[in-house]
């Protein structure tokens, strides 16, 4: 494993920045396609997410300030291009942002990279009953194995806040599958 200070100073280094670049992507670009994969649902559509995730985080690397870890720092711009991805669907197709998230899950049966079966899909129907923060919660603790810690720097909430927005995400996803 690649220590990260390391990447860090070549990532801000001119002549070695394309170089560590070319690395940082092969470190965490699968990981930051699932948790993106997972906020906007399509294969297409998180192509390009990604791709501007990457892009935001190579032109702004010199502003990172190492507070957080920078695994933490990406995942926030990825997190942030998302909801705001989403936004803008809603806005240009003149919807909300829940009405864009059921069209996705609704379109996921016909997406060839999608290998869920029904239930997946009635789990990801009861995901997008729920309010943004829950879902990006459930989301990174459930399909991602993020430690609370980690989400704690990523979505800058407080643990307690988190595991309070987890478990709450649970009791209605669970009431949710019981009812439909």
């Amino acid at each position: 494993m690649i220590d990260e200070t390391q990447l860090l100073e070549q990532l801000k280094s001119k002549s070695q920045k394309n170089q560590a670049f070319k690395v940082l992507l092969e470190l965490y670009k699968e990981r930051l396609y699932w948790h993106i994969r997972n906020i906007v649902k399509s294969h297409d559509d998180t192509d390009d997410v990604l791709q501007n995730t990457f892009i935001k985080i190579f032109k702004n690397i010199d502003k990172f300030k190492g507070d957080s870890k920078l695994f933490s720092w990406m995942y926030r711009i990825a997190t942030n291009e998302s909801i705001t991805f989403i936004n803008k669907k809603a806005k240009r197709l003149q919807v909300s942002n829940e009405e864009v998230q059921q069209l996705a899950i609704n379109n996921l049966t016909s997406d060839v990279y999608f290998e869920g079966d029904a239930i997946q899909l009635k789990l990801q129907s009861a995901i997008a009953t729920l309010p943004e923060k829950q879902q990006l919660v459930f989301n990174m603790k459930y399909f991602e194995d993020l430690k609370y810690k980690d989400m704690s720097e990523i979505l800058e909430t407080s643990e307690g806040a988190l595991k309070a927005s987890y478990h709450i995400a649970v009791k209605k996803i669970e009431a949710y599958l019981t009812n439909n």
